[in-house]
Protein backbone atom coordinates (compact mmCIF):
# COMPACT_ATOMS: atom_id res chain seq x y z
CA UNK A 1 0.00 0.00 0.00
CA UNK A 2 0.94 3.76 -0.63
CA UNK A 3 2.07 5.83 1.95
CA UNK A 4 -0.79 7.82 3.30
CA UNK A 5 -0.93 11.44 2.69
CA UNK A 6 -0.81 12.88 6.69
CA UNK A 7 -0.08 16.36 7.48
CA UNK A 8 2.94 16.90 8.91
CA UNK A 9 1.02 19.22 11.48
CA UNK A 10 -0.49 16.30 13.27
CA UNK A 11 0.28 17.28 16.41
CA UNK A 12 -0.81 21.09 16.14
CA UNK A 13 -3.43 22.48 18.52
CA UNK A 14 -4.46 25.38 15.99
CA UNK A 15 -4.13 23.79 12.58
CA UNK A 16 -6.81 21.22 11.60
CA UNK A 17 -5.87 18.03 10.28
CA UNK A 18 -8.98 17.16 7.86
CA UNK A 19 -9.39 14.28 5.48
CA UNK A 20 -11.66 13.04 2.73
CA UNK A 21 -11.84 9.49 2.83
CA UNK A 22 -13.62 7.25 0.93
CA UNK A 23 -13.96 3.85 0.10
CA UNK A 24 -16.04 1.16 -2.10
CA UNK A 25 -17.44 -2.16 -2.15
CA UNK A 26 -15.76 -4.56 -3.79
CA UNK A 27 -17.01 -4.65 -8.03
CA UNK A 28 -18.75 -1.37 -6.69
CA UNK A 29 -21.64 -3.62 -6.41
CA UNK A 30 -24.98 -2.10 -4.31
CA UNK A 31 -24.41 -4.12 -1.24
CA UNK A 32 -25.59 -1.61 1.24
CA UNK A 33 -29.87 -1.73 2.04
CA UNK A 34 -31.40 0.72 4.74
CA UNK A 35 -30.26 -1.59 7.36
CA UNK A 36 -26.67 -1.53 6.18
CA UNK A 37 -26.20 2.21 6.00
CA UNK A 38 -28.05 2.55 9.66
CA UNK A 39 -25.87 -0.13 10.94
CA UNK A 40 -22.89 1.79 8.82
CA UNK A 41 -23.85 4.93 10.78
CA UNK A 42 -24.22 2.78 14.44
CA UNK A 43 -19.96 2.08 13.80
CA UNK A 44 -19.72 5.25 12.45
CA UNK A 45 -20.40 7.21 15.70
CA UNK A 46 -18.82 4.39 17.72
CA UNK A 47 -15.17 4.68 16.66
CA UNK A 48 -16.23 8.76 16.80
CA UNK A 49 -17.13 8.45 20.90
CA UNK A 50 -13.86 5.91 21.09
CA UNK A 51 -11.30 7.61 18.99
CA UNK A 52 -11.84 11.15 19.78
CA UNK A 53 -11.88 11.94 15.82
CA UNK A 54 -14.70 14.47 14.84
CA UNK A 55 -17.40 13.45 11.86
CA UNK A 56 -17.83 16.68 9.91
CA UNK A 57 -19.66 15.24 7.29
CA UNK A 58 -20.78 12.10 5.77
CA UNK A 59 -22.43 10.43 3.36
CA UNK A 60 -23.43 6.54 3.00
CA UNK A 61 -24.57 5.54 -0.47
CA UNK A 62 -25.44 1.79 -2.01
CA UNK A 63 -21.90 0.63 -2.50
CA UNK A 64 -19.83 3.60 -1.31
CA UNK A 65 -19.40 6.13 1.71
CA UNK A 66 -17.45 9.68 1.99
CA UNK A 67 -16.30 10.82 5.67
CA UNK A 68 -14.66 14.65 6.40
CA UNK A 69 -13.13 13.52 9.17
CA UNK A 70 -10.93 15.63 11.63
CA UNK A 71 -8.26 14.10 13.48
CA UNK A 72 -7.27 16.03 17.18
CA UNK A 73 -3.16 15.93 17.55
CA UNK A 74 -2.47 12.89 19.78
CA UNK A 75 -2.78 13.46 23.53
CA UNK A 76 0.22 13.96 25.31
CA UNK A 77 -0.78 13.40 28.63
CA UNK A 78 -1.99 9.89 29.96
CA UNK A 79 -6.16 10.08 30.20
CA UNK A 80 -7.54 9.11 33.22
CA UNK A 81 -8.99 5.80 34.19
CA UNK A 82 -12.05 7.54 34.14
CA UNK A 83 -11.56 8.95 30.99
CA UNK A 84 -10.78 5.71 29.65
CA UNK A 85 -13.35 3.75 30.53
CA UNK A 86 -15.76 6.63 29.18
CA UNK A 87 -13.94 6.22 25.78
CA UNK A 88 -14.14 2.45 25.79
CA UNK A 89 -17.93 2.97 26.70
CA UNK A 90 -18.55 3.95 23.27
CA UNK A 91 -17.20 0.69 21.39
CA UNK A 92 -17.05 -2.05 23.50
CA UNK A 93 -19.99 -4.13 25.26
CA UNK A 94 -20.15 -3.09 29.63
CA UNK A 95 -18.90 -6.37 30.22
CA UNK A 96 -15.78 -5.79 28.11
CA UNK A 97 -15.35 -1.96 30.27
CA UNK A 98 -16.10 -3.63 33.29
CA UNK A 99 -13.41 -6.22 32.87
CA UNK A 100 -10.58 -3.16 32.38
CA UNK A 101 -12.13 -1.08 35.16
CA UNK A 102 -11.41 -4.58 37.42
CA UNK A 103 -8.24 -4.66 35.70
CA UNK A 104 -6.99 -1.12 36.27
CA UNK A 105 -8.51 -1.01 39.77
CA UNK A 106 -6.04 -4.09 40.31
CA UNK A 107 -3.04 -2.41 39.36
CA UNK A 108 -3.84 0.85 41.04
CA UNK A 109 -4.08 -1.14 44.02
CA UNK A 110 -0.22 -2.50 43.72
CA UNK A 111 0.84 1.44 42.54
CA UNK A 112 -0.74 2.33 46.01
CA UNK A 113 0.37 -0.77 48.29
CA UNK A 114 3.90 -0.65 46.86
CA UNK A 115 3.94 -4.10 45.70
CA UNK A 116 5.93 -3.58 42.88
CA UNK A 117 8.21 -1.16 41.43
CA UNK A 118 6.99 -1.09 37.91
CA UNK A 119 3.00 -0.69 39.24
CA UNK A 120 3.04 2.38 37.48
CA UNK A 121 4.37 1.76 34.13
CA UNK A 122 1.88 -1.46 34.50
CA UNK A 123 -1.43 0.74 34.55
CA UNK A 124 0.64 2.82 31.44
CA UNK A 125 0.51 -0.48 29.26
CA UNK A 126 -3.33 -1.43 30.16
CA UNK A 127 -4.34 2.38 28.63
CA UNK A 128 -1.64 2.27 25.58
CA UNK A 129 -3.40 -1.17 24.56
CA UNK A 130 -6.17 0.94 23.23
CA UNK A 131 -4.69 4.28 22.96
CA UNK A 132 -2.97 3.76 19.95
CA UNK A 133 -5.76 3.49 18.16
CA UNK A 134 -7.31 6.90 19.14
CA UNK A 135 -6.70 10.42 17.46
CA UNK A 136 -5.51 8.08 14.57
CA UNK A 137 -6.97 8.44 10.54
CA UNK A 138 -5.92 4.46 9.68
CA UNK A 139 -7.31 3.06 12.91
CA UNK A 140 -9.93 5.08 12.97
CA UNK A 141 -11.15 3.24 9.19
CA UNK A 142 -9.65 0.09 9.66
CA UNK A 143 -11.72 -0.72 12.83
CA UNK A 144 -14.63 0.79 10.95
CA UNK A 145 -14.33 -1.41 8.17
CA UNK A 146 -13.33 -4.42 9.72
CA UNK A 147 -16.42 -3.85 12.17
CA UNK A 148 -18.60 -3.04 9.81
CA UNK A 149 -17.76 -5.69 7.34
CA UNK A 150 -17.55 -8.69 10.34
CA UNK A 151 -21.44 -7.65 10.91
CA UNK A 152 -22.52 -7.18 6.73
CA UNK A 153 -20.83 -10.71 6.28
CA UNK A 154 -22.63 -12.28 9.19
CA UNK A 155 -26.22 -10.62 8.19
CA UNK A 156 -25.70 -11.90 4.66
CA UNK A 157 -24.08 -15.17 5.51
CA UNK A 158 -20.88 -14.15 2.92
CA UNK A 159 -17.15 -14.40 3.88
CA UNK A 160 -14.11 -12.21 2.51
CA UNK A 161 -13.11 -9.06 2.02
CA UNK A 162 -16.09 -6.13 1.57
CA UNK A 163 -14.14 -3.41 0.33
CA UNK A 164 -12.90 -3.00 -3.22
CA UNK A 165 -9.06 -1.36 -2.00
CA UNK A 166 -7.78 0.44 0.85
CA UNK A 167 -9.25 3.49 2.04
CA UNK A 168 -8.57 6.48 0.09
CA UNK A 169 -7.99 10.16 1.44
CA UNK A 170 -7.28 13.51 0.61
CA UNK A 171 -5.97 16.12 2.78
CA UNK A 172 -8.21 19.33 2.82
CA UNK A 173 -8.35 22.71 4.29
CA UNK A 174 -10.35 24.65 6.63
CA UNK A 175 -12.38 27.08 5.24
CA UNK A 176 -13.76 26.62 1.78
CA UNK A 177 -12.28 23.79 0.79
CA UNK A 178 -13.79 22.09 3.89
CA UNK A 179 -17.28 23.90 3.33
CA UNK A 180 -16.70 22.89 -0.76
CA UNK A 181 -16.22 18.58 0.33
CA UNK A 182 -18.74 18.59 2.94
CA UNK A 183 -21.45 20.01 0.13
CA UNK A 184 -19.89 17.32 -2.28
CA UNK A 185 -20.70 14.78 0.55
CA UNK A 186 -23.90 15.81 1.60
CA UNK A 187 -25.00 16.24 -2.46
CA UNK A 188 -23.97 12.27 -3.59
CA UNK A 189 -27.53 11.48 -3.81
CA UNK A 190 -29.37 14.12 -5.31
CA UNK A 191 -26.55 13.22 -7.64
CA UNK A 192 -27.46 10.07 -8.33
CA UNK A 193 -30.97 10.78 -8.62
CA UNK A 194 -32.05 9.41 -4.92
CA UNK A 195 -33.66 12.28 -3.59
CA UNK A 196 -34.75 15.32 -4.92
CA UNK A 197 -33.58 17.27 -1.92
CA UNK A 198 -30.51 16.18 0.17
CA UNK A 199 -32.38 17.10 3.83
CA UNK A 200 -34.48 13.63 2.51
CA UNK A 201 -31.58 11.33 2.40
CA UNK A 202 -31.67 10.07 5.87
CA UNK A 203 -28.17 8.45 5.62
CA UNK A 204 -25.97 11.53 5.56
CA UNK A 205 -24.96 14.27 7.48
CA UNK A 206 -27.32 16.94 6.48
CA UNK A 207 -30.07 14.66 6.18
CA UNK A 208 -29.35 13.75 9.81
CA UNK A 209 -29.24 17.37 11.10
CA UNK A 210 -32.58 18.61 9.67
CA UNK A 211 -34.17 15.42 11.28
CA UNK A 212 -34.67 13.13 8.51
CA UNK A 213 -32.91 10.30 10.97
CA UNK A 214 -30.83 9.43 14.04
CA UNK A 215 -31.15 10.30 17.34
CA UNK A 216 -30.38 13.39 19.80
CA UNK A 217 -32.25 15.93 17.66
CA UNK A 218 -29.29 15.08 14.44
CA UNK A 219 -27.08 17.17 17.48
CA UNK A 220 -23.92 14.87 16.30
CA UNK A 221 -24.67 15.96 12.46
CA UNK A 222 -25.14 19.85 13.41
CA UNK A 223 -22.10 20.29 15.43
CA UNK A 224 -19.67 18.44 12.67
CA UNK A 225 -21.32 21.03 10.32
CA UNK A 226 -20.55 23.77 12.30
CA UNK A 227 -17.14 22.39 11.89
CA UNK A 228 -17.17 21.99 8.47
CA UNK A 229 -18.53 25.16 7.66
CA UNK A 230 -16.74 27.73 10.42
CA UNK A 231 -13.32 26.05 11.39
CA UNK A 232 -11.84 28.74 10.01
CA UNK A 233 -13.18 31.35 12.02
CA UNK A 234 -12.39 29.05 15.24
CA UNK A 235 -15.41 28.05 15.71
CA UNK A 236 -15.64 24.49 17.73
CA UNK A 237 -18.07 21.88 16.62
CA UNK A 238 -21.49 23.52 18.63
CA UNK A 239 -24.50 22.20 17.69
CA UNK A 240 -25.79 25.59 19.17
CA UNK A 241 -24.64 27.49 16.40
CA UNK A 242 -26.13 25.63 13.87
CA UNK A 243 -29.06 27.30 13.66
CA UNK A 244 -29.44 30.96 12.38
CA UNK A 245 -26.81 31.87 9.61
CA UNK A 246 -24.73 28.98 9.55
CA UNK A 247 -27.42 26.49 8.11
CA UNK A 248 -28.72 29.21 5.92
CA UNK A 249 -25.56 29.28 4.15
CA UNK A 250 -24.84 25.88 4.08
CA UNK A 251 -28.66 25.14 2.71
CA UNK A 252 -27.46 27.78 0.21
CA UNK A 253 -24.52 26.21 -1.02
CA UNK A 254 -26.70 22.99 -1.29
CA UNK A 255 -29.70 24.51 -3.32
CA UNK A 256 -27.23 25.62 -5.94
CA UNK A 257 -25.68 22.23 -6.49
CA UNK A 258 -28.62 20.42 -6.38
CA UNK A 259 -30.98 22.50 -8.48
CA UNK A 260 -32.92 20.58 -11.70
CA UNK A 261 -31.59 21.03 -15.04
CA UNK A 262 -34.26 21.09 -17.77
CA UNK A 263 -33.05 21.88 -21.80
CA UNK A 264 -35.87 22.48 -24.45
CA UNK A 265 -36.12 19.47 -26.87
CA UNK A 266 -39.02 18.81 -29.64
CA UNK A 267 -41.10 16.23 -29.27
CA UNK A 268 -42.34 13.97 -31.97
CA UNK A 269 -45.24 16.17 -32.87
CA UNK A 270 -43.04 18.58 -33.36
CA UNK A 271 -43.74 20.64 -30.18
CA UNK A 272 -40.76 22.90 -28.10
CA UNK A 273 -41.51 20.76 -24.66
CA UNK A 274 -39.41 21.25 -21.17
CA UNK A 275 -37.23 17.75 -20.53
CA UNK A 276 -35.51 17.14 -17.34
CA UNK A 277 -31.55 16.16 -17.99
CA UNK A 278 -30.59 16.17 -14.35
CA UNK A 279 -33.17 15.49 -11.01
CA UNK A 280 -32.67 17.37 -8.53
CA UNK A 281 -34.20 20.16 -6.51
CA UNK A 282 -37.31 21.60 -8.47
CA UNK A 283 -36.11 25.22 -10.00
CA UNK A 284 -39.13 27.13 -8.12
CA UNK A 285 -37.74 25.66 -5.18
CA UNK A 286 -34.71 27.26 -4.85
CA UNK A 287 -35.68 30.35 -6.01
CA UNK A 288 -38.30 30.66 -3.56
CA UNK A 289 -35.59 29.24 -1.10
CA UNK A 290 -32.72 31.68 -2.30
CA UNK A 291 -35.04 34.89 -1.75
CA UNK A 292 -34.35 34.82 1.65
CA UNK A 293 -30.82 33.04 2.13
CA UNK A 294 -27.66 35.15 2.78
CA UNK A 295 -24.36 34.91 2.27
CA UNK A 296 -23.66 34.00 -1.25
CA UNK A 297 -20.05 33.73 -1.39
CA UNK A 298 -19.39 30.21 -2.46
CA UNK A 299 -22.12 30.20 -5.12
CA UNK A 300 -19.12 30.09 -7.51
CA UNK A 301 -18.43 26.77 -6.83
CA UNK A 302 -22.43 25.46 -7.81
CA UNK A 303 -20.70 23.02 -10.63
CA UNK A 304 -17.40 21.79 -8.55
CA UNK A 305 -19.94 19.90 -6.34
CA UNK A 306 -22.65 19.32 -8.73
CA UNK A 307 -20.61 16.68 -10.57
CA UNK A 308 -18.10 13.90 -9.70
CA UNK A 309 -14.49 15.66 -9.38
CA UNK A 310 -11.49 13.13 -9.26
CA UNK A 311 -9.52 16.27 -7.29
CA UNK A 312 -11.99 15.54 -3.99
CA UNK A 313 -10.30 11.54 -4.29
CA UNK A 314 -7.69 11.40 -5.78
CA UNK A 315 -6.09 15.06 -5.49
CA UNK A 316 -3.90 14.15 -2.06
CA UNK A 317 -4.23 17.71 -0.82
CA UNK A 318 -6.71 20.71 -1.33
CA UNK A 319 -7.05 23.85 -0.27
CA UNK A 320 -5.76 28.07 -1.17
CA UNK A 321 -2.50 27.67 -2.88
CA UNK A 322 -0.81 29.01 0.13
CA UNK A 323 -2.15 25.83 2.20
CA UNK A 324 -0.82 23.50 -0.74
CA UNK A 325 2.46 24.89 -1.79
CA UNK A 326 3.55 25.22 2.16
CA UNK A 327 2.24 21.12 2.37
CA UNK A 328 4.65 20.53 -0.65
CA UNK A 329 7.83 22.28 0.78
CA UNK A 330 6.91 20.78 4.33
CA UNK A 331 6.62 17.00 2.64
CA UNK A 332 9.23 17.76 -0.57
CA UNK A 333 10.40 13.65 -0.04
CA UNK A 334 6.71 12.67 -1.02
CA UNK A 335 6.96 14.38 -4.39
CA UNK A 336 9.83 14.03 -7.34
CA UNK A 337 13.11 15.70 -7.42
CA UNK A 338 11.95 17.64 -10.44
CA UNK A 339 9.09 18.83 -9.38
CA UNK A 340 9.67 22.65 -8.25
CA UNK A 341 6.16 23.79 -7.07
CA UNK A 342 3.46 22.53 -4.62
CA UNK A 343 -0.01 24.05 -6.01
CA UNK A 344 -2.04 22.67 -9.34
CA UNK A 345 -5.09 24.02 -11.24
CA UNK A 346 -7.82 21.99 -11.18
CA UNK A 347 -9.11 21.21 -14.28
CA UNK A 348 -12.37 19.31 -16.31
CA UNK A 349 -15.23 19.72 -13.56
CA UNK A 350 -13.47 21.23 -11.35
CA UNK A 351 -11.77 23.95 -13.35
CA UNK A 352 -14.49 26.58 -11.82
CA UNK A 353 -12.68 26.50 -8.83
CA UNK A 354 -9.24 26.81 -10.09
CA UNK A 355 -8.27 30.19 -8.76
CA UNK A 356 -10.10 29.12 -5.24
CA UNK A 357 -9.01 25.74 -4.56
CA UNK A 358 -5.78 24.16 -5.44
CA UNK A 359 -4.84 20.37 -5.34
CA UNK A 360 -1.63 18.50 -4.91
CA UNK A 361 -1.93 16.54 -7.84
CA UNK A 362 -2.00 17.43 -11.52
CA UNK A 363 -4.52 14.48 -12.97
CA UNK A 364 -4.27 15.48 -17.17
CA UNK A 365 -6.63 12.64 -17.53
CA UNK A 366 -10.31 12.01 -16.53
CA UNK A 367 -10.53 14.57 -14.19
CA UNK A 368 -14.01 14.72 -13.97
Amino acid sequence: MAARWLVPWADSETKPAIYHTIARVVDRRFAFGADDKEQFRIYMRMMENFSGCRVLAYCVMCNHFHLLLEVPPKRKELLTDEELLKRLGGLYSEAFVERVAVELAAAREVVKQGLAPDGEAYVQQIHERFTYRMENLSEFMKTLLQRFTRWHNRENKRRGNLWEETFKSVVVEDGLAARTMAAYIDLNPVRAGMVSDPAEYRWSSYGEAMGAAGRGGGSKAKAGLVRAIMADKGWGADARRWTGQVSKRYRMILLEEGEEKTREVTNAEGERVTEVVKTGIAKEKVAAEMANLENRGDVALRQVVRWRVRYFTDGAVLGSRAFVDAFFHECRDRFGAKRKTGARKMRGSGSEAAALIWTARDLRRDVG
